[in-house]
């Protein structure tokens, strides 16, 4: 039984809300309005109505009083004539239509006040009713109002949502800019040092690649030196003191100029 209240309670709340969302108060105020003049015009119709019975009274009452004054004067002609009781008998029937005049009159008297009782209503109803109206015009404008500023409003945040959409997207695009230029000069860093292989070169061992480097400096600091070692010693140095080990001394045009590179002399007149 529990489960069916909660179900049932959940239907009537989504059925609320749904309707709620429908509803638009400026419809609401315009249906009440229809209603009351619905009721005003109901009022004005019984009041009508009760207007037409009392009118209808007042004929029958009109024409109960001509025939009483008919029968009143047709009892005094049958006295005159010596006919008692003819004039008897429209006493009598005059005497019914009295009793139907009182009758009448009573109608008439409550249908009265029924009529002013009405007239009341329909005038207070109405003073109710262009109130109504009054208010309902002015709320519908103040709800006209206020939805258009709803809707200004609700363009506006969704404009500032998507303005701040916006910075969230260019600070994360820096942030991951910034990241993306630490990686690099991370990586160039490790491939100088050899901490990482570098794809074109192989991937060779590090500490051989700085024995290498050690030879190379020292063969440099060589070479240099003996080049300091020629220019000091000036033009009468003996040039083959400069040259590596096991060049010849006539190989870059030494003193025996056009010799062969094994030092032997030229031969004479161009005969092989």
């Amino acid at each position: 039984m529990s489960v069916m209240k909660r179900l049932s309670g959940i239907v009537q709340a989504k059925a609320n809300k749904a309707l709620d969302k429908a509803e638009n108060p400026a419809d609401m105020l315009d249906l009440s309005y229809e209603k009351q003049m619905e009721n005003l015009t109901k009022v004005r119709r019984a009041l009508a109505d009760v207007a037409t019975a009392r009118k209808r009274l007042e004929l029958q009452a009109s024409q109960l009083q001509a025939q009483a004054q008919k029968l009143q004067d047709q009892a005094k002609q049958a006295l005159g004539q010596g006919q008692e009781d003819l004039a008897r008998q429209a006493l009598a029937r005059r005497a019914t239509l009295a009793e139907q005049l009182e009758s009448l009159g009573t109608q008439h008297q409550q249908v009265e006040a029924q009529q002013q009782q009405l007239e009341t209503t329909a005038s207070r109803l109405q003073a109710q009713v262009d109130a109504f109206r009054t208010k309902k015009e002015t709320l519908k404008a103040s709800y006209t109002a206020s939805k258009a500023q709803a809707s200004i409003g609700e363009a506006v945040s969704g404009i500032s949502e998507s303005m701040t959409d916006a910075g969230m997207t260019l600070d994360r695009a820096q942030d991951k800019i910034a990241q993306m230029q630490a990686r690099a000069g991370a990586i160039d860093e490790l491939l100088d040092t050899g901490a990482l292989p570098d794809a074109l070169g192989g991937g060779g061992d590090d500490i051989q690649k700085q024995l290498d480097a050690t030879s190379k400096a020292g063969q440099v600091d060589a070479e240099l030196a003996a080049l300091k070692a020629q220019i000091g010693s000036g033009a009468g140095a003996d040039p083959s003191a400069s040259l590596p080990p096991g060049a010849a001394p006539g190989t870059n045009g030494g003193p025996s100029g056009g010799a062969s590179g094994n030092g032997a002399p030229a031969p004479d007149g161009g005969n092989s």
